[in-house]
């Protein structure tokens, strides 16, 4: 199996960018090209036009800082903002891009915040036509006070 095209959304979170890292890292290995995807959500009660332009023109300015760090490493990438429901837009734009993997973050909720705010990872894990690797931020260390440590 070769992987050419990899799919990271992006929402700037510090765990969407946690598995951006280690996206380029595998893309890196692999000779694959990224293809970084910003979904905008749909706002129902405000009007849409004048929001969703200023989000689109924010989220692109966004992922231009972030096309520049890329572009100096010498990554093969692309950028892509749509509007509509994170999880149903990024299985489709796997699907449409033929994308060989997704690699996204997760915010890792449990219990009462998971059950009303749902995964997105998850719906994308369930309805993606290709593999999906989720990436969960890196465990906090704690450096542990020893007796020998503190002398």
């Amino acid at each position: 199996m070769q992987i050419k095209r990899i799919l990271v959304p992006i929402d700037f979170s510090d765990d969407s960018l946690n598995a951006l890292a280690y996206a380029r890292d595998l893309a890196t290995q692999l000779g694959a090209e990224l293809l970084l995807l910003h979904v905008i959500e749909p706002i129902h009660f405000i009007t849409e036009s004048d929001v969703y332009t200023q989000q689109r023109h924010l989220s692109t300015a966004q992922l231009e800082c972030i096309a520049a760090e890329l572009r100096a490493q010498g990554q093969r990438f692309r950028t892509m903002v749509r509007g509509g429901i994170p999880s149903k837009v990024v299985s489709d734009t796997a699907t449409r891009a033929r994308a060989g993997l997704i690699v996204m973050g997760t915010h890792g909720r449990t219990g009462l915040a998971h059950a009303v705010i749902g995964s997105i990872a998850e719906k994308v894990v369930r309805t993606a036509s290709c593999p999906v690797l989720t990436v969960r931020r890196p465990a906090k260390t704690t450096r542990r006070v020893t007796r020998k440590s503190a002398r």
